[in-house]
């Protein structure tokens, strides 16, 4: 019998093919990077090399959901903006039925529910996408959550989503990454992480600062280059002294 016909079906050890192919779209998906500072959360992503003709404008892998939320994902783009429109209405249907914005766990379980039904009911497909939500708790501390298409959710200090290098990178964040780490530093993180997998560095990048009270911004890309150049030139410098000591 082929296993990975039917997504209902487990195989005799124990796998669901279907999810498993689906988390492999999501490795083959570009890389996004998210990194907790002590009062903000970044999170940066590769963009993926456009056509000449195409604008850059609508190809975004970073959005909005809510007042207080941010995701970003990697995998399938047209999966993403149905799973992100649905859970868009749900922040509304939230406000209007408690009066007050959800919270980005809520809205973390609430991704992870949806994901997790498109993988128990035949005639579907589980949602080719995992994501990255950043925002702050109610006591106005950063916060980070993942979901991935099997439909589990979990909170994080740094994370590393899609691409073939996410193990490596995710050894990098944990070398690297100390509490209260500070804006500036924790931008710097997710642009160094991210310089492992684009090769032609800023303009292949996308950083968004989320910060309190719902403020969020995309960073420009000469602001973005010039943290690139630095740490290049940081590299270089590194290369050069280590002859000169031997």
């Amino acid at each position: 019998m082929s296993y990975d016909r039917a997504i209902t079906v487990f195989s005799p050890d124990g796998h669901l093919f279907q999810v498993e192919y689906a988390m492999e779209a999501v490795r083959r998906g570009s890389t996004a990077v998210g990194v907790r500072g002590k009062d903000c959360v970044v999170l940066a992503v590769e963009r993926r090399a456009l056509a000449k003709l195409q604008d850059p404008r609508t190809i975004r892998k970073i959005v909005p959901v809510d007042e207080r939320s941010v995701l970003a994902f990697a995998g399938l783009t047209a999966d993403a903006r149905v799973l992100i429109n649905k859970t868009r209405i749900e922040a509304q249907s939230y406000r209007l039925t408690c009066e007050d914005a959800p919270s980005v766990e809520y809205l973390a379980r609430y991704i992870a529910r949806t994901q997790q039904k498109y993988t128990q009911r035949g005639g579907v497909r589980p949602f080719g996408i995992a994501t990255l939500l950043a925002g702050f708790s109610e006591e106005g501390k950063p916060v980070l959550y993942q979901t991935d298409p099997a439909g589990t959710h979990s909170e994080w200090k740094a994370q590393v989503i899609g691409g073939r290098n996410a193990k490596s990178l995710r050894e990098f964040l944990e070398k690297n990454w100390e509490e209260g780490l500070e804006e500036e530093k924790a931008v710097r993180m997710g642009v160094q992480a991210l310089l492992e997998v684009v090769d032609s560095g800023a303009k292949n990048m996308e950083i968004c600062v989320v910060r309190p009270g719902g403020g969020k911004s995309i960073m420009d890309e000469k602001d973005v280059d010039a943290i690139v150049k630095e740490i290049e030139a940081e590299v270089e410098e590194g290369k050069t002294s280590k002859p000169a000591e031997e």
